[in-house]
């Protein structure tokens, strides 16, 4: 087991909805995709997709299950843990009203409340807010970036679980006592909620946008957290921590990126991550297009220096070498391109198929992964195309009519993609305006980041040359 302690009885997971069940005992599916077989004895404790935890067996099977990303835990079935065994560090700089608005809508019978002020121009503020809601009040004497002030709270807190909430949000009905339950799980390290938009008076095409489609929002589908899953970090905006997890807490030096940095440590450490989007918060975010931009590009700036901390974890696409094969072959727009890129998906469902043939071949399923494993890779070279290397496209926009063709079609996709996917309060040019900007401040981000420190790392993909078959 992850980290060395069992299940304890009661405990419940229900295999993912995305999981397939195919034949007795098959699991196809998670993120990256798996294929898993069970013995005869473990097929007998999955019932009806789901497993309760009553002896050592099916705790061994409930933690392959959750590790693997196959399945996740029924929150019905989790013990709820008192909120007087949390305690939660706001770090703050210059937020007075926003502090207000939060600490008016964190529940009662929370263990402690520290107000970490991060050198603010006017702390005497933040103080007499802290103070009106019955909070303790740290100040530093300096500037110290959010990481060093949450480190600064979290050793003043005496509980085994801590909640860092940054000032700007409000955090929902039920949200902290959701997450607190999936500790439950003995290897939990951190629970994180879903970060929605705030409503606000400004409405503007702005934040209808972030409302819709945040870099905060990961979504409305609970998942394991760790690099390569479909979620693969979570924002400290909110999170839930097992306070003997966290050893040294965030890095104080890193001023962007120190979330993603721990997550990937806790996971590096043998810890788990979950996100759980059936707890939410509510996040302010950026109204103007200067600011917006501005929060982007910096989101971008930390990606060199993740690269040097995690090198195989910080890749803009993860593919496997017929994928890239496939890719190449269409942005070359020949006239052999869809003839190869067809014999090419051909012969990895071929090989696909004899992989899956100690469990007795399954040539349909075989052809579902590698359909599967196309419309990541597409989604995958857009992102690349749009995102990460736009300042290359758009080097090669004026001299190639196939570039212009490849970023028109990627264009298309992406917006028709993500309007089908979200519920955006946005006409389709608005939108599509905003996600080119979205991701252009970003991307430009990254190569700031590149270039500042001499290191490519962040912008180059990772080929993977061995399946996810287990």
């Amino acid at each position: 087991m992850t980290s060395g302690k069992r299940l304890p009885d009661g405990f419940v997971v229900r295999v993912r909805g995305d999981v397939r069940m195919v034949r007795a005992g098959l699991l196809i599916g998670g993120s990256p995709t798996r294929v898993v077989r069970l013995k005869p004895a473990a097929r007998a404790l999955l019932v009806d997709g789901i497993v309760t935890v009553v002896d050592s067996a099916s705790a061994v099977l409930a933690d392959h299950l959750l590790e693997a990303g196959l399945a996740d835990p029924v929150l019905d079935s989790l013990a709820p843990i008192e909120l007087g065994r949390l305690s939660v560090v706001i770090p703050v700089r210059d937020r007075p009203r926003q502090l207000a608005r939060l600490l008016g809508s964190l529940p009662d019978g929370l263990a402690a409340v520290i107000v970490v002020d991060d050198a603010s121009r006017d702390p005497a503020a933040t103080a007499a807010v802290a103070a009106s809601a019955g909070a303790e009040f740290v100040a530093l004497s300096r500037n110290v970036g959010p990481a060093g002030a949450r480190n600064a709270g979290a050793k003043r807190c005496g509980t085994p679980f801590i909640a860092f909430v940054d000032s700007d949000v409000v955090v929902l009905p039920g949200a902290l006592q959701t997450l607190l339950a999936h500790f439950a799980d003995p290897s939990l390290a951190l629970a994180a909620p879903q970060v929605r938009g705030i409503e606000s008076e400004q409405d503007n095409w702005i934040v209808r946008y972030e409302n819709a489609r945040s870099s905060l929002d990961l979504g409305d589908r609970p998942a394991l957290v760790r690099p390569r899953n479909r979620v693969s970090w979570v924002s400290s905006t909110c999170v839930v921590a097992r306070a003997e997890a966290l050893a040294d807490g965030f890095d104080d030096a890193m001023q962007v990126g120190e979330d993603v940095d721990l997550v990937w440590r806790l996971v590096e450490a043998g810890w788990r991550v979950r996100y759980e989007p059936t707890a939410a918060v509510q996040h302010e975010h950026r109204s103007t297009l200067c600011a917006w931009l501005s929060r982007k590009f910096f989101y971008g700036t930390g990606a060199s220096d993740l690269g040097r901390r995690h090198p195989d974890a910080i890749a803009p696409a993860i593919l496997p070498p017929w994928a890239v094969a496939v890719l190449t072959a269409l942005v070359l727009q020949r006239r052999w391109s869809l003839p190869v890129a067809l014999v090419l998906c051909i012969i990895a469902t071929i090989r696909v198929a004899a992989r899956l043939r100690p469990m007795h071949g399954l040539p349909r399923e075989a052809g579902r992964l590698v359909g599967r494993g196309i419309l990541a890779a597409v989604g995958q070279g857009v992102a690349l195309v749009l995102r990460h290397w736009w300042p290359v496209t758009m080097v090669a926009l004026p001299f190639s009519s196939r570039a212009r063709r490849v970023v028109v079609v990627a264009v298309a996709l992406d917006t028709i993609w993500e309007l089908r996917r979200l519920h955006v309060r946005l006409d389709p040019l608005r939108f599509m305006v905003a996600r080119r900007l979205d991701d252009a401040a970003y991307g430009a981000g990254v190569w700031w980041s590149a270039i500042r420190d001499r290191r490519i790392r962040a912008l180059l993909p990772l080929i993977t040359w061995r399946t996810g078959h287990r």
